[in-house]
């Protein structure tokens, strides 16, 4: 019997003593954030991916009451940005605005020093952002079935426009010739490709909607469909490629990463200020406005986004024989 109190105290004491550090984290996480917070955008200022990080930014910093600051570390397609956040300290204080371009990257790229789906913790999507297969009203197409006929009964006689080798633009051409079965001549611009498929030198893109949307209202391009799996809010009446060529689903995203290993408590508080934003409706409209479809996910649900992204974007990369420039 005198062996068994001391055994029993001895036991609660250490349960106590193992639960403090857990505790002490808890309420860590609870007052984070304690001063400014800096998310990393790997893109240059007043783009699509920087305007979406300085709207949630300004959010988070009224919700949480701390400054988040913007900082823009261009280069590399984004992955000089992914790096300093894998390299930052893992304390919820260096965030990063995580991109469609990384799952790309993670194939496109084989020097990375790095491992996105390793290496970052997903916190929270923002949103997803549509892109919409254009044509120059000449071509003689007017839907996706009449496309893919004109295109295959003239291989290699429609030029294709893209901002680039091996970015989204360029990606999601790739995946709707390998999937129905066309060929198209990919000619890669760097930067702005609008005047030459105004133009008629080429003949299709697929692009981000803000950047084609002026163009579209008043009929100078003809689109055809959009890239998501379903319809859009901003373009509602133009189909989406899914419904000719079945699976087709090619959608860029924005959403917040952290390094690994950055603590649980701190990314699960992060993800529901996040979800809260993106569900205000002043905010959603804002991105709308923008071309970018608001939506919330778990962090899990994210992680699982963007593995699945890796993937897909890994098969049309080697199915194309696509190259970093």
């Amino acid at each position: 019997m005198t062996m068994k109190l001391p055994r029993r105290k001895f036991l609660h004491l250490a349960a106590v003593a193992v639960s403090l550090p857990t505790a002490s984290r808890y309420v860590w996480a609870q007052a984070y954030p304690t001063r400014p917070v800096r998310i990393i955008v790997g893109f240059p200022g007043g783009i699509a991916p920087d305007i979406v990080a300085r709207i949630t930014g300004q959010a988070l910093s009224e919700r949480l009451g701390r400054q988040f600051v913007i900082e823009n570390r261009p280069g590399a397609g984004s992955n000089i940005g992914a790096e300093i956040v894998v390299k930052a300290p893992p304390d919820g204080y260096t965030l990063l605005l995580a991109v469609s371009s990384s799952a790309i990257n993670a194939t496109l790229y084989s020097n990375l020093s790095f491992n996105f789906i390793r290496d970052i913790a997903p916190v929270a999507m923002i949103g997803l952002t549509p892109f919409v297969m254009v044509v120059n009203p000449k071509l003689p197409t007017k839907t996706v079935p009449e496309f893919i006929a004109y295109a295959k009964a003239n291989p290699g006689k429609i030029n294709m426009a893209s901002q680039g080798n091996g970015l989204a633009s360029h990606l999601m051409g790739e995946l709707f010739k390998m999937m129905a079965g066309v060929d198209l001549v990919h000619v890669p611009y760097k930067g702005g490709y609008a005047a030459d498929l105004l133009g008629g030198q080429v003949q299709v893109a697929f692009s981000p909607i803000p950047t084609v949307i002026e163009y579209i209202r008043d009929a100078r391009l003809r689109p055809l469909a959009v890239t998501t799996a379903t319809r859009v809010e901003v373009l509602p009446d133009i189909p989406s490629i899914s419904e000719f060529v079945s699976g087709y689903d090619a959608t860029g995203w924005n959403g917040i990463g952290a390094p690994r290993g950055t603590p649980a408590a701190i990314i699960e508080k992060l993800n529901k200020e996040i979800n809260a934003i993106v569900l205000n409706p002043a905010t959603k409209a804002r991105f709308i406005s923008l071309g970018v479809e608001p939506l919330s996910m778990t962090p899990a649900e994210f992680g699982k986004r963007i593995a699945d992204d890796t993937e897909k974007w890994a098969k049309v990369i080697k199915f194309a024989n696509i190259a970093a420039e």
